[in-house]
């Protein structure tokens, strides 16, 4: 997201991307090869250096970065296994199809999102590391037939 952010503005470090998204740098590293390797970012040397986005964010869809970095795009398995398994699978069949539908459905907004829709869309306020992040998402209590408590 910060490569996007900060498109056309140069190299950024390793350092201050792991940084402002709180992930390891280790880790950012891994993923930032996979996308070098797959020519979304390039790698620049130098007292300068740093990663960059080689393509615009609007040219670059989330379902593209997701297929590379996690495989398949929902945790169901990829659509061809699971047509396999409807045909198969008879006792089973709605619940794959159901499968196949979410699958389906997923992969359409991942295929329809970029890198520039969700720098574009209204963020939370965020400074570094901002105490927001640390906090308990709070439970809300739990409605049944339209009342609460019941």
């Amino acid at each position: 997201m910060m490569l996007a952010r900060h498109h056309h503005q140069g190299a950024i470090k390793i350092r201050e991307i792991a940084y402002e998204e709180d992930l390891p740098e280790k880790f950012l590293e891994l993923i930032l090869l996979e996308l070098k390797n797959a020519r979304m970012v390039e790698s620049v040397r130098g007292a300068k250096g740093g990663y960059q986005l080689r393509r615009e964010p609007s040219d670059i869809r989330i379902s593209e970065i997701m297929r590379l970095i996690d495989g398949p795009l929902a945790p169901f398995g990829d659509a061809e296994q699971l047509r396999v398994l409807i045909d198969r699978d008879l006792p089973h069949r709605a619940l794959y199809q159901l499968f196949l539908d979410v699958r389906d459905a997923a992969a359409k907004i991942l295929e329809n999102t970029t890198l520039a829709d969700l720098i574009a869309a209204p963020a939370s306020p965020k400074g570094k590391r901002s105490a927001k992040k640390k906090e308990k998402a709070s439970v809300l209590p739990m409605v049944a037939g339209g009342h609460k408590g019941e």
